[in-house]
């Protein structure tokens, strides 16, 4: 069955002028409560700039500096606070293998694994995310034809393949520093990643 609209309700955010409804929705296939902001009216435009932003609770909610995730979610925000555009949230902690075991591999980059092989070296996939949720999303809002703000390929691949008109990808802004330096560098390396990153990767402090 395709997905349906739940719930739309306006929720001011702090520090923007902006209109935003947060949107919830009836029929994934996953069990997962995954939710859209809205801002402004997207519906308007041609092809609105649209955010797939994958849960990370260290990075949004705590400004963990080992991942660039908060940084790019602010920016997103900013960004749609200006001109409007939606944000699809995904609840896909760490790549899609759980808070726990994110913390598990950290505590194996620190032993030396880089991003992707610690996933591997606990039995996953290097990056076990599923977006159809967010093409079923974009569907359901009516938003087929879109700008996507991203810096990561496979993204934009996955959406073009399910139907969704990727009009133009923008990419997010670079934010290294000291502690994420490698991890950004392995994204770049191993997954093709459009990030452009400094010569010198490490160390990098942006304190």
């Amino acid at each position: 069955m395709p997905l349906t609209l739940r719930t739309t309700v306006p929720i001011p955010l702090t520090d923007q002028a902006i209109a935003s409804r947060f949107v919830s929705f009836s029929g994934f296939t996953d069990g997962k409560e995954h939710i859209a902001i809205i801002y402004g009216a997207p519906e308007e435009q041609a092809a609105p700039l649209v955010r797939i932003h994958s849960e990370c609770l260290t990075g949004d909610l705590f400004g963990s500096q080992r991942c660039d995730c908060g940084e790019q979610l602010h920016e997103a925000q900013r960004l749609m606070a200006a001109q409007g555009g939606v944000l699809l949230y995904l609840r896909q902690e760490g790549r899609g293998i759980g808070l726990y075991n994110k913390l598990d591999a950290y505590d194996l980059q620190d032993r030396g694994a880089d991003t992707y092989e610690a996933n591997t070296m606990l039995g996953f996939a290097h990056d076990q995310r599923d977006f159809r949720p967010a093409v079923d999303m974009l569907k359901a809002l009516g938003l087929e034809r879109i700008r996507l703000l991203s810096n990561n390929p496979h993204k934009a691949d996955q959406l073009v393949a399910a139907g969704i008109d990727v009009s133009e990808r923008v990419d997010t802004g670079v934010y290294v520093n000291q502690y994420n330096a490698d991890y950004l560098k392995a994204k770049v390396d191993q997954q093709a990643h459009r990030i452009d990153l400094p010569k010198a990767t490490k160390p990098v402090d942006s304190q």
